[in-house]
């Protein structure tokens, strides 16, 4: 029987292991380059079978928070590269998160104080996190965006590939293309954010092509078998919403099918919430989802996160219905959450306060059982 602590091969990923650390936002990048202390951090979580990095803006106009990395600038690329020869020589995996945020973003954060770029011109109820003044951080209401015009968007194509390359000379084992909790992509594809009436908009074919053109230029840079994906299909992050996503969901997954993929991502009800949070009329089924996938020739390992507990992981694990558990806050405040959930050992507690911005404390100061 397969267990978590099985090694699995994920496209040219070689993991020791089925346990991933999910994508954490912990806002400690000023002036969006990786610090000298990040390169500790995931260092230290390097016994995860797979590190995905915390969401990585692939251009200035798509990042949507303070302090958070970017991957567009040498500057960034030296300093990501620290981190991954950190993570290598501890002997671990990371691959780095391609994000665009759209209009989860604020006139204060973009290229001369500009609107936020989305889909549509509707703003996301929603709140960023910025540097005020006074050098102290605040969640602030999102800047209402502007639609893209449908000339710019092979130019936003062109930024994740460019990431992707950048992506590869830093190091990084592969990319996760961000698309899901309501930035960008994720924006596109859903009816709620998504109004356009040109190529792009209406249809669910439509609302797709960005996707679909975006996986189309990174699997070709950089291989698709060192490319992931993450998808929500039924979050309400960052306002995001659609009226029927299990017929959308479904086609993207399709779509997904088309390439040899390293994994596919999916976070299970609403985002760090409840795991039977439902959009729609009905309950969203995954199992059918990957059996679409599946169907349509997918072979993609198949990655599962939100509320994973070691018991539920390891009974999606043992009847197949994953390949891979992401854990989140788990292993903020546990750097050898393998070895504790391996030996059944109780976890650290997390401390929320220094979650976002700060130093060492809350980042690089939790006891490990050795």
């Amino acid at each position: 029987m397969t267990t978590l602590f099985d090694p699995i091969a994920a496209g040219d990923l070689q993991l020791a292991n089925r346990i991933a650390m999910a994508p954490l936002t912990r806002n400690r990048a000023p002036n969006a380059v990786p610090a000298a202390i990040t390169a500790t951090y995931y260092a230290q979580r390097a016994s995860a079978g797979l590190l995905i990095s915390e969401a990585t803006a692939i251009s200035q106009q798509g990042q949507g928070y303070a302090d958070v990395p970017g991957l567009y600038g040498a500057d960034q690329i030296a300093g990501w590269k620290k981190v991954t020869d950190a993570v290598h020589a501890a002997g671990g995996r990371i691959v780095v998160q391609l994000w665009h945020v759209g209009r989860v973003s604020h006139t204060s954060l973009q290229p001369g104080g500009a609107a936020p770029v989305a889909p549509s011109a509707i703003a996301a109820h929603t709140k960023t996190y910025i540097i005020e003044a006074d050098g102290k951080g605040s969640f602030v209401p999102t800047s209402t965006p502007r639609a893209l015009d449908i000339e710019e968007l092979p130019g936003i194509v062109e930024d994740y590939r460019r990431a992707a390359r950048a992506a590869i000379e830093a190091g990084f084992d592969g990319v996760e293309v961000h698309a899901a909790n309501g930035y960008l992509i994720d924006q596109f594809l859903r009816a709620g954010s998504n109004q356009r009436t040109d190529a792009y908009g209406g249809s669910i074919e439509n609302r797709t092509r960005l996707l679909v053109e975006v996986m189309e230029a990174i699997t070709a840079e950089i291989g698709a078998s060192r490319t992931g994906i993450r998808i929500s299909p039924v979050t309400p992050a960052n306002d995001i919403a659609d009226p029927d996503p299990q017929p959308l969901f479904t086609h993207v997954v399709e779509q997904l099918a088309r390439w040899p993929l390293a994994y596919v991502h999916v976070i299970e009800g609403a985002t760090g919430g409840a795991r039977d949070f439902q959009q729609g009329d009905q309950p969203f089924d995954y199992a059918a989802l990957r059996a679409a996938y599946q169907a349509a020739g997918g072979k993609a390992a198949w990655m599962v996160n939100n509320g994973y507990t070691r018991e539920l992981a390891e009974a999606a694990v043992a009847e197949g219905r994953a390949d891979i558990v992401a854990f989140g806050k788990a292993f903020i405040s546990n750097p050898d959450l393998v070895v504790r959930l391996r030996e059944k050992v109780a976890l650290n507690p997390w401390d929320t306060t220094t979650f976002y911005g700060g130093g060492e404390k809350g980042y690089l100061d939790y006891p490990t059982l050795g």
